[in-house]
């Protein structure tokens, strides 16, 4: 044993030591079509303790449970706290698979960085979540929705960096986000005027907690409206930023042709680098490029989807979101004017399926193996 005052270099993330006690009361399956997001938690939970002189302490994964923490942990009082958010599959041949678990950690390591929070080693935490879904592991028409978090626990009253956290994983079984997945939503759209999500120089790019609170009052009140979502818009112009807590993207007809543009705002520090975002970009680019559609990623302002409204040049508007993958949007109200955003009404002549479909099956393909693609990770690859 060592003697007080002995150095301890800090110790990395190891999930080598990971000690796993299973929960001796599992809960009954749901039916998938019975689930809502969010709603219903799993049986277990990932753990691993942080301090400042000793680093990660050993791995635990434990039966679902409550988390105490001291009344002054810097958590509660000044927002030391972020998260990610990342989906397990079982595929057709029954192998559990991960999407894209190397994106996630990389953006939940700069949202630590941001608020303080000490940095892991990516590898080393996909290992532990491997390990976790397969303990978690459920039957075919499941998904589950994995919520890694890291909080700071350090006590006081002092605004100073955590000296000691805690990272957790819980996982909820998810079928639907809102209700029936083929849903359109309506938004409305919300200036600065009323309130502003994010800007330049702030924490919009990273999954804080800070970043979603402020957000619910107006949230609430465009629902008391008929609306589900707000669209966040920024600076004088109205710029389009996210949707809700999703990202955004536009299919234009171009003027004068029957071709069509994809335009997504781009990544300039006041919307999140979304990994759905991601995939719809680089899909876009691998098979609709190829069939004469522009992508890009550009601003966009309320006046220009106004204007291509008004030329029936609106072929379809979408969110996007780990949760929901992709999510139509039947219209947007800004301020007097209701905009309609399906593909009705326009110029050019529907594309021979919709969009929003075409590339939602597009990533299922890849997330359950269908299409084999290096976005799937294999859980027992990773594990060995």
């Amino acid at each position: 044993m060592a003697s007080p005052g002995t150095f301890f270099e800090p110790q990395k993330l190891d999930a080598s030591k990971l000690e796993i006690q299973r929960n001796p009361n599992p809960s009954k399956l749901i039916p998938p079509e019975g689930l809502r997001f969010g709603r219903y938690m799993t049986d277990h939970m990932l753990q691993v303790q942080w301090t400042l002189e000793r680093g990660w302490q050993t791995p635990r994964i434990l039966p679902y449970q409550k988390i105490s923490l001291d009344p002054t942990a810097c958590v509660f009082h000044y927002g030391f706290e972020c998260f990610e958010g990342l989906k397990a599959y079982k595929d057709a041949e029954g192998r559990l698979r991960l999407f894209r678990p190397h994106m996630n950690m990389d953006r939940f390591k700069e949202s630590a960085a941001r608020v303080a929070l000490p940095s892991f080693e990516s590898e080393e935490l996909i290992k532990l979540i491997a390990k976790f879904v397969r303990v978690e592991e459920r039957k075919k028409g499941y998904s589950l929705y994995l919520r890694p978090v890291l909080v700071g626990t350090s006590g006081g009253l002092g605004v100073t960096c955590p000296t000691s956290a805690l990272l957790y994983l819980v996982a909820s079984p998810v079928g639907a986000y809102y209700g029936d997945r083929t849903n359109a939503i309506s938004l409305e759209a919300t200036n600065g005027s009323i309130a502003t999500r994010a800007w330049p120089g702030g924490a919009g790019r990273h999954k804080v907690g800070g970043n979603y609170a402020p957000c619910v009052p107006p949230e609430k009140s465009a629902q008391m409206q008929g609306y589900q979502q707000c669209l966040w818009l920024f600076g004088e112009d109205d710029s389009i930023t996210e949707a809700g807590s999703m990202n955004i993207f536009v299919a234009f007809g171009v003027p004068g042709s029957k071709r069509f543009q994809l335009v997504t705002p781009p990544l300039n520090g006041v919307i999140l680098p979304g990994v759905t975002r991601d995939c719809i970009l680089k899909l876009a680019i691998e098979k609709l490029m190829p069939l004469g559609w522009l992508i890009s990623e550009r601003k966009v302002t309320m006046s220009e989807l106004v204007a291509a409204s008004d030329a029936g040049e609106i072929y379809r508007v979408f969110g996007t979101g780990t949760a929901a993958i992709i999510t139509p949007v039947e219209s947007i109200r800004w301020g007097h004017r209701v905009i309609k955003c399906g593909p009705q009404g326009n110029n050019h002549g529907d594309p021979d399926e919709d969009l929003a479909q075409l590339l939602k099956g597009w990533i299922e393909d890849r997330q359950c193996g269908v299409e084999e693609h290096e976005w799937s990770v294999i859980v027992d690859e990773v594990e060995r």
